[in-house]
């Protein structure tokens, strides 16, 4: 991009369901590595966005999924990823949303990550999500479901409810911590993953900062 062109202006915000296959509570938002088995990071992310444009592009009330598949820490990069869109997203909102994902637009955090990995693919299939707090879930028809639940107390198995404060985090501030199930397969990409974390957080990403 030369220093003459501007970039298009993009906000997008809503709530995010992220399920990994770290440990619960994802360390690698404060310490950049992985607690999965074997060092990977893996995940299946919905974003809700309830607010949002790209250039005149209005963005509200699209509901993507990203899955994600680094084979080790997301900063080492070498990732692929995949996303699913409803087929009542227009071409020109995926058009708009993929350059914002893949970071050529500018703005955290995915002029970080989109550097990160190569789009495998794209599914277009309806992403029904459950909201239910942190008894969230999505179901997608043809490439898989997650279900996510509090951590418990160890002693109890009362519900034990974790919050993540980030002041510096780019992706999100605050994520509400539970644990999750999740299996999904797009695009050559499988994953399977049993009680590993899950996040659920609000958003709000711009390049505009």
């Amino acid at each position: 991009m030369s220093t003459t062109e501007t970039r298009t202006a993009w906000r997008i915000a809503g709530k995010g369901y992220e399920f990994c296959n770290c440990q619960p509570g994802c360390t690698c938002n404060f310490n950049g590595f992985p607690t999965s088995p074997d060092g990977s990071c893996k995940a299946a992310v919905v974003n809700q966005i309830t607010s949002g444009h790209c250039g005149d592009v209005d963005l509200a009330g699209v509901t993507t999924l990203a899955i994600l598949d680094w084979p080790k820490a997301i900063h080492d990069g070498g990732g692929k990823a995949v996303m699913v869109a409803p087929p009542a997203v227009t071409d020109e909102q995926l058009g708009a949303l993929a350059q914002i994902y893949t970071g050529q637009l500018g703005g955290m955090p995915w002029e970080i990550l989109g550097t990160t990995f190569e789009v495998a693919g794209v599914v277009r299939a309806d992403i029904d999500v459950d909201e239910d707090g942190m008894h969230s879930g999505f179901r997608v028809e043809g490439v898989g479901e997650a279900r996510g639940t509090t951590l418990k107390n160890p002693v109890t198995g009362e519900d034990h409810l974790v919050s993540i404060v980030l002041n510096q985090g780019f992706i999100w501030k605050q994520g509400d911590c539970g644990q999750g199930t999740f299996e999904v397969e797009a695009e050559g990409i499988h994953m399977s993953f049993k009680d590993s974390n899950w996040i659920l957080y609000d958003f709000d990403w711009t390049n505009q900062n």
